[in-house]
């Protein structure tokens, strides 16, 4: 492990632990939060099917139904990140949509039987999962955050921050 792997991965390790104590002192009920959570990554999901089958059929209704769907995301996101806060909101839905993805590529290469590849995918969905909640319960901020996307090595967490100038406005 390299020294940036290694300061990288103690970083992880401690934003776990920070989200350990909160979860065992019970300030933090994570399974309603992990539920919501991933329900909005569906919703994120969601969007971008009606997106695609909207453009691939040419038929404006899926766009039409995108934007219930979108609406729905906004509302449950809301009750998870304060809109007001900068960049938070935004970095937060491109957290969890980049960790739904990492998800369904392990998946896939999993089911190729590609399992060691397919771990390397998993344990990086996790890893976007976890600092999606540590940037919610703010246990760290928003420039520890870019910081940590600037280290990011193959992470595609550069490329989401990169488009965050284009898509802030919900």
């Amino acid at each position: 492990m390299d020294k940036i792997d290694k300061k990288e991965s103690d970083k992880f390790q401690e934003i776990l632990k920070k989200m350990e104590a909160m979860k065992a002192s019970g300030t933090l009920d994570v399974s309603t939060e992990e539920d919501l959570a991933i329900a909005i990554m569906n919703l994120i999901s969601l969007e971008e099917h009606f997106y695609f089958t909207g453009a691939k059929t040419e038929k404006s209704e899926y766009f039409d139904t995108m934007n219930e769907v979108r609406l729905m995301r906004t509302k449950l996101l809301a009750r998870l990140i304060d809109k007001k806060e900068g960049e938070v909101w935004c970095i937060s839905k491109h957290l969890l949509a980049t960790s739904m993805r990492l998800m369904e590529v392990g998946t896939k290469l999993q089911k190729e039987g590609k399992k060691s590849e397919a771990e390397e995918f998993f344990a990086d969905s996790y890893k976007m999962f976890n600092l999606f909640f540590a940037l919610r319960l703010k246990i760290i901020n928003i420039s520890e955050l870019k910081k940590m996307a600037g280290e990011e090595k193959p992470m595609t967490l550069n490329d989401v921050m990169a488009k965050l100038v284009d898509c802030c406005n919900e």
